[in-house]
């Protein structure tokens, strides 16, 4: 367990936690994936229950999964997707992208407060399932209205526009956009191939 102040100079902490464990685990291949999660889940708290509250972060390995918790001692739970996207202009993409990277997602009340969880799988075939997540994260990021399918153009425009919006994400989190572009760029080459 990982105590934290949700704070944003925490976040590079909770990552920080993440990549150590991973590394002791010898579950490095979903390492960014689980910084990317931590860094979400820590940023929601800091955001819906507020900043510099106690929380904390769980990391388990339990059958081929990474599994994430944050636990925070606020009771109310994320507004499910459908309604977040009926309701904002922000549309929950936090929970989007954790919905898209994660094997299985939720949340919970517990004795003091709730907790928000996600499992990353370690498995190549459940991994390989990014593919129909990531589609599924893109029709949900924007779809025009009535559109049944977006052309290919209006499909680049929208993927570039998701890539553009993560890297500005992660420069406000004080991440190195440049150096996650290319590793991003280096990890599709290498599972392309």
């Amino acid at each position: 367990m990982v105590p934290f102040e949700a704070a944003p100079a925490q976040l590079s902490e909770l990552r920080r936690a993440v990549r150590s464990q991973l590394g002791c685990w010898g579950a490095l291949a979903v390492t960014e994936e689980a910084e990317l999660v931590a860094t979400e889940l820590g940023a929601n708290v800091i955001k819906h229950v507020g900043r510099d509250v106690a929380a904390s972060l769980v990391l388990e390995l339990r059958e081929g999964r990474v599994r994430l918790e944050v636990h925070d001692r606020s009771r109310a739970l994320p507004t499910p997707l459908a309604e977040a996207c009926a309701d904002s202009d922000e549309c929950g993409r936090g929970l989007h992208l954790i919905a898209a990277m994660a094997h299985d997602w939720g949340s919970a009340r517990t004795a003091t407060g709730k907790v928000i969880w996600c499992e990353l799988s370690l498995k190549p075939a459940e991994r390989e399932g990014r593919i129909g997540r990531a589609a599924a994260a893109l029709s949900a990021y924007r779809q025009p209205s009535g559109t049944p399918g977006l052309d290919p153009a209006a499909l680049d425009e929208t993927v570039t526009d998701v890539i553009t919006d993560l890297l500005h994400w992660l420069a406000v989190q004080g991440g190195d956009p440049d150096g996650a572009l290319g590793r991003a760029q280096m990890h599709y080459e290498a599972e392309a191939a």
